[in-house]
């Protein structure tokens, strides 16, 4: 491997959960870009029919599979329908999600639920399926979650969701270590604060300028920006990572 080579992802089949919009759709675009034959996933036609035209006016190759990760046996049949579309199945990137904003009081039971399994309950359904398939194929693979910095920090108002970013973390080093004898690595990105359809209600938030403005980089990450993180976990150039989480905050960790 030399150069470049290491990080194309020609002849590789990705599944994108999520990827009908924000930074799903940015990361769709991505994959695609460096080569995969990416098939994406959301609840909303609309938005994987605008997906599936970004990618392929580019040049590239997308499949859209509508799926409700929120039912109970929907993520191991989304893995399903992927390896009938396409025939295999190399990389998983999780990124689907959804917010509830409210006091910590005022969350209820159906709220916790919803969050919880979308983000971590699919996440890990979605992992096992494509796991059990690359080893009965005896292929090594990519497996990548979507935490945030609330892995790190606490964020008042959505409990539920510093919850299932903070478990993302352990489910990823549980998993990487589980499943290296495979060759089936298993890693995650953390965003920083990115424009997106899921943050659009905080325009208005008293807090939101302090946040970002926290950061070293002084902005909001650009949905593209996350790109260049899920094509290197995913790639060959990142064979020997395993088990970690990249931070992609411009600084804001770090300050």
């Amino acid at each position: 491997m030399t150069g470049t080579d290491g990080f194309s992802l020609e002849g590789r089949t990705a599944l994108v959960s999520g990827g009908g919009r924000g930074l799903g759709r940015a990361m769709v675009q991505g994959l695609a870009a460096a080569g995969a034959d990416v098939v994406v996933s959301a609840r909303s036609t609309e938005q994987l029919d605008a997906t599936v035209e970004a990618v392929t006016a580019a040049g590239g190759t997308c499949h859209a599979i509508p799926a409700d990760l929120g039912r109970q046996d929907s993520p191991s049949e989304l893995v399903e329908a992927v390896v009938d579309r396409v025939g295999k199945l190399d990389i998983l990137l999780h990124a689907a999600g959804n917010q509830i904003r409210k006091p910590a009081l005022e969350m209820t039971v159906a709220d916790w639920d919803a969050i919880h399994h979308v983000h971590l309950r699919a996440g890990f359904l979605l992992a096992q399926a494509t796991a059990r398939h690359l080893v009965d194929r005896k292929a090594g693979g990519s497996i990548l979650f979507i935490g945030s910095l609330t892995s790190f920090r606490g964020i008042p108002d959505i409990s539920p969701y510093v919850v299932v970013k903070t478990a993302i973390l352990g489910l990823t080093r549980s998993l990487a270590v589980e499943w290296a004898p495979y060759g089936i690595r298993v890693n995650a990105i953390a965003p920083g604060f990115f424009a997106t359809e899921m943050t659009r209600d905080l325009a208005d938030h008293p807090g939101r300028q302090a946040l970002i403005d926290r950061a070293p980089m002084g902005r909001q990450g650009e949905p593209d920006e996350l790109t260049g993180a899920a094509v290197f976990l995913s790639s060959a150039a990142a064979g020997f990572v395993t088990g970690q989480s990249l931070t992609v905050d411009g600084g804001w960790c770090a300050a």
